[in-house]
């Protein structure tokens, strides 16, 4: 299957699907399935994963924090280990540590199909589902800004350790004070730059008509269709199963 050739309506549509059973079914067993499949789709779709796993590094040490803390803090009558009768580590709590990270996980892997398509495609998509065009193109800035920032910050770390400074070996109220010396010029750049695209806007005569056309018109095809028609009776299906006919059931 190649990304480039499926409409990004569909790809939409099956982030979605995924997102959605992703967050509202609460068996491991199912988000486990879904994580399975969320990886096999982004990969058929030829996405990025390494880049997104890079990208989103610090934010898995975060998942893995709060997966151990819910692990702790959840009590029940099935301890895996406990001091003086104090329950550290409970089954219960694992499973429920393990849902949280395979919830997030499913979102963020279900987000790098849409980003096979680039994003002109993508506000072209959202506005053919009579998304209004500033709300398309607000959300496409957006993701085109979230990598600006982050070389805002990268750059300025590099600043600061060519000055000789390890962050590493400092205290952390000092730390602290760094970061916070840190984040006003990475916001003043920021500005800057939503400064100059405002201004290049303004130059292009954006909004000078409230229709707007488009030489790039998305033709939805057979097989956009028979995928789209397929992710929503999968997704329907899992919610039938889940809460009308509670299957496979409860771990707990």
């Amino acid at each position: 299957m190649q990304g480039s050739k499926i409409d990004v309506r569909t790809k939409l549509a099956i982030v979605l699907c995924l997102s959605s059973a992703g967050v509202f079914l609460q068996h491991v067993y199912i988000l486990i399935a879904l994580m399975v499949l969320t990886i096999i789709l982004a990969l058929a779709f030829k996405a990025d994963l390494r880049k997104a796993m890079r990208s989103t590094k610090r934010l898995w040490y975060i998942l893995i924090a709060i997966v151990i803390l819910q692990s702790i803090f959840i009590r029940s009558d099935d301890a895996i280990f406990a001091i003086k009768g104090f329950e550290i580590l409970t089954v219960t709590g694992l499973i429920k540590g393990a849902e949280f990270f395979l919830r997030v996980s499913i979102v963020i892997f279900s987000a790098t199909i849409v980003a096979t398509s680039n994003y002109r495609q993508i506000i072209q998509g959202l506005v053919q589902l009579k998304v209004p065009y500033d709300i398309a193109f607000m959300v496409s800035i957006a993701i085109r800004f979230l990598p600006l920032l982050k070389d805002e910050i990268s750059q300025t770390l590099v600043a600061i350790q060519l000055r000789g400074l390890d962050l590493k070996k400092i205290k952390i109220s000092q730390r602290l004070k760094v970061y916070y010396y840190i984040f006003t010029p990475v916001v003043a750049g920021v500005l800057k730059k939503a400064h100059e695209l405002s201004m290049a806007m303004e130059t292009r005569a954006y909004r000078a008509y409230q229709e707007r056309t488009s030489y790039l018109i998305l033709k939805i095809k057979a097989i956009d269709y028979l995928i789209i028609i397929a992710a929503l009776l999968i997704t329907t299906a899992l919610f039938i199963m889940f809460y009308v006919f509670k299957f496979p059931g409860r771990l707990i």
